[in-house]
């Protein structure tokens, strides 16, 4: 994407006064403050456990200078030189913390600044700080600071939820763009931004957002800082620049100068995840780059040796489960342990899956007296009441249990830990061009659709996530995958 980042000439005379537009939300300074404080605690947590397994419950000291100094006193020093570096690193800024997984790494990447910097320290001033210490505080804070921030987040998460702590965002696009990205925000609802107007080509007096009604505030050039003015908007959306004149983009950023009004530009490309995109000025013009997702090389190679060993020990240890369902099943109701079906894998292939078997023998049979009933939109049939379901097959479908002699089809390689939903064959045959890039990756024992609501999605919407997991597959997108499955497994939400 290339934006004409020339003023126009009526911008440069603008004699009309700039509308009093809102500061930054107040919640976002006191946030930062929780954070500081949360790192605090974490580190010296750290910093006290690391003494406690060093020394003992005596007191210990360092000698500097000839004088000796208590290890309380040197921890708190580099709790606060780690406290510095994190806020060094952008481990306090807004736009990072509350989503995504650039805050944790900037955390980590603080960690090893601190280490490299404890480490030429010790080595220039010769202080003999005990390698114990530092062995247990380093790593203990570590962890600490990092799952302290997980939790905080969580906890801005149920406030957002509750409809606290959110940016108030005014959309600036044609109405398709501007419709586009605003339910794109919707759709996220944790990531705190609430769209609260838009600005668009368009005489309507609203613009539809999913079931929500946002007010047309007036045209994308002319009114979009009155419209911030209006309804106290927080956050300048733009939602691609086709519906702007020449040089307006910027003629906007020169405005907002000074307010601390985010700005923020949407480009034409939807779904594709940060680590994909570069930007590249060329000749001063921003070119947005894309990268090609990673369907081969040393990282798919790295996935599949991570997903067969992790699947082969997680058989091992699950065995007594494996056991037991097995005999509740059998004793609960006539019929065969596993549940097998064809399924769609990589590339077209097909296979037999293996499920405990969680409805009556006969239920195959039974599914055509049974579609008039389906509750689910597309290709999908799901009934939240299903009457072929057994007393057995409630739980287990409940817990995801059903699931787990997938297990062995990730040890044979026709599966992974991760990935989009195996589909029937009947599901692939009504594929359209777009939905069989599910197929290039290996269908998943878990995946983007399960942590996000399963069978409560709506097809499109468990379509667009496995397309956004085929095109932004990473290891990170997985290890995140794989430690919100726990979370949505415990809840059962989405699961009958």
């Amino acid at each position: 994407m290339s934006l004409n980042l020339q003023k126009p000439p009526e911008a440069s005379s603008r004699v009309s006064p700039r509308p009093s537009l809102p500061t930054k939300p107040a919640w976002e300074h006191h946030y930062s403050l929780a954070l500081v404080a949360v790192d605090v605690v974490a580190l010296s947590m750290a910093a006290a456990l690391a003494q406690l397994l060093r020394f003992g419950p005596v007191d210990s000291f360092l000698s500097v200078g000839g004088d000796l100094v208590g290890y309380p006193a040197v921890a708190s020093s580099m709790v606060s030189v780690w406290l510095a570096v994190i806020a060094l690193s952008g481990g306090y800024s807004p736009r990072v913390v509350g989503i995504g997984s650039e805050e944790f790494r900037r955390v980590f990447n603080a960690a090893v600044r601190f280490l490299a910097l404890a480490a030429i320290v010790f080595y220039v001033t010769r202080l003999d700080v005990a390698r114990g210490f530092v062995a247990g505080f380093i790593p203990t804070a570590t962890v600490l600071t990092i799952v302290g921030r997980y939790w905080a987040r969580k906890w801005l998460h149920r406030r957002r939820g509750q409809g606290r702590y959110l940016h108030r965002v005014v959309v600036v696009g044609t109405i398709e763009a501007a419709t586009d990205l605003a339910c794109h925000l919707q759709r996220s609802p944790y990531a705190g931004y609430s769209v609260v107007g838009a600005c668009i080509p368009a005489p309507v007096e609203f613009l539809r957002v999913g079931e929500q009604q946002v007010p047309v505030l007036g045209l994308p050039g002319e009114n979009a800082l009155d419209a911030l003015a209006t309804v106290r908007a927080d956050v300048l959306a733009i939602a691609g620049d086709s519906a702007l004149a020449p040089g307006s983009l910027r003629a906007m950023a020169w405005d907002l100068e000074g307010t601390g009004i985010d700005l923020i530009v949407a480009p034409a490309v939807t779904d594709v995840a940060g680590p994909r995109i570069a930007i590249r000025p060329v000749a001063g013009v921003p070119l947005l780059h894309v990268e090609e997702p990673q369907l081969s090389g040393p990282a798919r190679l790295f996935k599949e040796c991570f997903d067969r060993s992790v699947a082969a020990l997680a058989l091992v240890v699950l065995s007594p489960l494996f056991l037991a369902i097995s005999v509740a099943i059998r004793t609960s109701s006539p019929g065969g342990i596993l549940f097998r079906q064809e399924r769609v894998g990589r590339h077209g292939s097909r296979f037999t899956i293996r499920k405990f078997r969680t409805m009556v023998d006969s239920a195959e049979e039974d599914l055509a007296q049974l579609l008039h009933l389906n509750e689910h939109d597309g290709l999908l049939f799901k009934l939240r009441d299903d009457p072929r379901r057994t007393r057995v097959g409630y739980w287990l479908r409940r817990f995801s249990l059903d699931e787990l002699p997938q297990l062995w089809h990730v040890v044979t390689g026709q599966m992974s830990l991760v990935g989009p939903r195996p589909p029937l064959p009947s599901e692939v045959e009504r594929y359209g061009e777009d939905v069989r890039r599910r197929l290039l990756v290996k269908p998943g024992l878990t995946g983007l659709w399960q942590v996000s609501g399963r069978a409560e999605l709506a097809w499109d919407e468990t379509v667009r996530l496995d397309l956004y997991y085929v095109d932004n597959w990473s290891p990170a997108l997985d290890y995140l995958i794989l430690w919100k499955t726990g979370n949505a497994v415990l809840r059962g939400r989405g699961a009958y």
